[in-house]
């Protein structure tokens, strides 16, 4: 179905009025409660001092001011693109398919660029934590990122603040039975490659040739089950 002029210049009209609309609503920022950061709009000197629990209700709705005003300037994006397309006569037409956008849609969301079948394949959301701009590898990365660094990364200073408690409860996690359990790969080895040095005392010298104790810790526990393990499986 090819538009007609009159729709066309119907769904212009639609889409210029929520351009201007947008760009009005975004320019003030207290529109969107983000006139003032965060700590000055609830008397706080540092919000690095309170538990979530205890801002929970103003960090919910930062986060929802954030959300709106960011979606707000996703859809004037759209808007200003359906203008292009309209301009270079391609408007109208799925960018994923190809096909025809029935016009029924289109008076509905006229910024649209996806046939009702894509839609859903349009992601909620493009922004990331600015910090991402510039932190460089080894912190650069993800957490979790599945790769296997030897080097002290974001994952590894993570788990280093991590191992103080975080707010998640033990029932956070479906396998967990203590708060020392509810830390990411919290049986890693830290500071040694084989379970022996976990547990072996040295000398000053590192030496091992001549260990007169050791110590009982969760390395000492691996290496004596598999020690176990081992002797019964050879009978």
């Amino acid at each position: 179905m090819v538009l007609s002029q009159e729709q066309q210049q119907q769904l212009r009209q639609q889409l210029m009025e929520e351009k201007k609309r947008l760009e009005e609503r975004l320019a003030d920022n207290h529109h969107y409660g983000m006139g003032d950061g965060m700590n000055n709009s609830i008397g706080e000197l540092s919000g690095y001092d309170n538990h979530p629990a205890d801002i929970g209700t103003e960090l919910f709705e930062r986060g929802k001011d954030l959300a709106l005003n960011e979606e707000d300037e996703h859809r004037l994006e759209e808007i200003e693109m359906a203008l292009l397309q309209m301009e270079a006569g391609r408007y109208g037409t799925c960018v994923v398919c190809g096909k025809e956008i029935p016009y029924e849609r289109l008076e509905a969301v006229p910024e649209t660029s996806l046939c009702i079948e894509h839609q859903t394949e349009k992601e909620v959301s493009h922004r990331r934590p600015v910090e991402e701009k510039v932190l460089r590898p080894p912190y650069g990365r993800h957490f979790n990122d599945g790769t296997k660094q030897s080097a002290y990364d974001g994952e590894d200073a993570w788990q280093e603040v991590e191992q103080y408690g975080t707010s998640n409860p033990p029932d956070f996690f479906r396998e967990g039975k203590n708060y020392n359990e509810l830390v990411i790969d919290n049986d890693e080895r830290r500071g040694y490659v084989d379970d022996f040095e976990g547990f072996a005392i040295t000398d000053a010298r590192g030496d091992t040739e001549e260990i007169t104790d050791i110590t009982h810790n969760d390395a000492y526990r691996r290496a004596d089950e598999k020690e176990r393990a081992e002797s019964e499986s050879s009978e």
